[in-house]
């Protein structure tokens, strides 16, 4: 059993993960296209790989994502378009002034693209300074597993955008201020994803 860490968010990965070569997809986009941008037998994707992934995924999908999304102006809403040993893919909105608290992805390499909307991220690598970026509809970016961020919706529109993290199910560690992130970045084996209960 594993210790608690403190700065360890409320989120908890749920399930097991697909065998390789098995695949979980959102119902509504369980699709060709989707199968073959997601290859199941794929069990670590690089930042490029994902932020290609979660480019193709915003242009080539447009319209099932947008039947798909919700916003919610009370709690921001997501929900996981796909599942494999290697990478997990999400769908997130945005409400005028919802964001996250400053995190990191334990581990993971992650991306994301913005489907509508413009995003503000401020994120900070271990031992860097904190840095501020804006992204706007179509835009996408890659990271590796130690960068941590904030991102958040500081416009007057709602926005959404797609997530792909590899390896998958790893939970993500809250920080109080992208200031505390310690300078030795998270460190996790791909294939046994630390779950804290």
């Amino acid at each position: 059993m594993t210790s608690v860490h403190p700065h360890v968010s409320q989120y908890t990965p749920t399930g097991e993960l697909p065998a390789v070569g098995g695949v979980q997809l959102h119902p509504d986009l369980d699709v060709r296209l989707l199968r073959d941008l997601v290859p199941a037998d794929r069990t670590l994707w690089t930042p490029r790989e994902l932020r290609d992934l979660t480019s193709a995924v915003t242009s080539e999908l447009t319209g099932l994502l947008l039947d798909v999304v919700r916003v919610d102006d009370e709690e921001r809403w997501w929900a996981r378009l796909g599942l494999t040993a290697g990478v997990e893919l999400w769908l997130l909105s945005w409400a005028p002034g919802q964001g996250t608290k400053p995190h990191d992805h334990g581990g993971a390499s992650g991306s994301f693209a913005v489907l509508f909307g413009e995003l503000r991220e401020d994120y900070v690598y271990p031992g860097g300074p904190v840095r501020t970026a804006r992204h706007d509809i179509g835009s996408a970016m890659g990271f590796g597993s130690g960068r941590a961020h904030q991102v958040r919706n500081v416009s007057s529109v709602n926005a959404a955008s797609v997530h792909a993290y590899s390896p998958p199910l790893l939970p993500v560690r809250h920080y109080a201020d992208l200031a505390d992130v310690p300078p030795v970045p998270p460190q996790r084996h791909p294939f046994q994803p630390e779950v804290v209960r």
